[in-house]
């Protein structure tokens, strides 16, 4: 960023993976009444299911809402059991079977198209954790196959794929973020998520300095607190992060994406923490004290 380039102002979101027992109709007047701009819309069976036949009208349907409420999307694609009853996250793109890869990628696919039908800004994914028996030069190659016929589609829709560096998975941080996009070729719809407690749990430099090293690839940003070390998401305030120097470097980058709260295991109490969490992103955007 320049120095004549100007701040840009946050765009918070809420995701839907922290709001599973609402239904979906609820939780996007609920973020619209407490003044988020967007949701990060989680495919999955109890909102927007991913694998129902009449998928096209039910997402133009999620179109109308979010166009009454003035909603921005992400559309993200971390349902537990979306294609697995029994297995979390699974297939993954490292699956040994290269049908159950496949089948992760027709969904990948599936959700770049519904992210084109809701004037999404962008398609999250992961990498997933390497399976057993799997040296890691062939599972980065899986891997990049796998996301061949995904990034075609993105290109071919002008959505980004936001692929987040998640803690456990082949694709852990930054820098095998970077990995990636060189074996395959630095493409230009290849971005990145970035999960800010990630970077609190794992990676080398402070959140906000991984904000000013990932700006030029920034496509989905993802914010909660974290402690070092733990992979834990936590309400704001729970953890170790200082989030006014975080949002600073946000807004300084220029990013124009949402900026959304993930709170996936804490749906027991989604719409107060919706309510909370607001006014606390807004004031630490300020430089509030946190």
């Amino acid at each position: 960023m320049t120095p004549s380039t100007p701040r840009t102002a946050p765009r918070f979101g809420y995701g839907t993976n922290g709001l599973t027992d609402l239904r979906l109709d609820d939780a996007l007047a609920l973020l619209a009444d407490l003044g988020y701009d967007g949701v990060g819309l989680t495919l999955d069976h109890m909102h927007l299911d991913p694998l129902v036949p009449d998928l096209a009208a039910r997402t133009r349907q999620v179109a109308r809402v979010l166009h009454r409420h003035q909603l921005t999307a992400t559309v993200e694609t971390g349902a537990r059991y979306v294609l697995d009853p029994r297995r979390k996250h699974g297939p993954s793109l490292l699956d040994p079977d290269p049908d159950a890869r496949a089948a992760r990628a027709r969904l990948l696919v599936r959700a770049v198209q519904v992210a084109a039908d809701l004037g999404a800004h962008a398609v999250h994914c992961f990498s997933g954790i390497t399976p057993d028996d799997t040296d890691r030069d062939t599972a980065w190659k899986r891997l990049a196959d796998a996301l061949g016929p995904v990034l075609d589609a993105a290109t071919g829709a002008g959505i980004p794929l936001a692929i987040e560096p998640e803690p456990g998975h082949l694709l852990a941080t930054l820098a095998d973020f970077h990995h990636l996009r060189r074996a395959l070729g630095s493409p230009d719809m290849l971005g990145l998520t970035l999960d800010i407690g990630h970077c609190q749990c794992l990676e080398p430099e402070p959140p906000a300095d991984c904000v000013r090293a990932a700006a030029p690839w920034l496509r989905h940003v993802q914010i909660e607190d974290m402690r070092r070390g733990v992979h834990e998401h936590l309400p704001f305030g729970e953890g170790e992060i200082d989030f006014p120097p975080v949002l600073d470097a946000l807004a300084r980058t220029g990013y124009q994406g949402l900026t959304v709260v993930e709170l996936p295991r804490h749906s027991h109490a989604g719409p107060q923490l919706a309510a909370a969490s607001l006014p606390f992103l807004r004031a630490a955007a300020q430089g509030g004290r946190t």
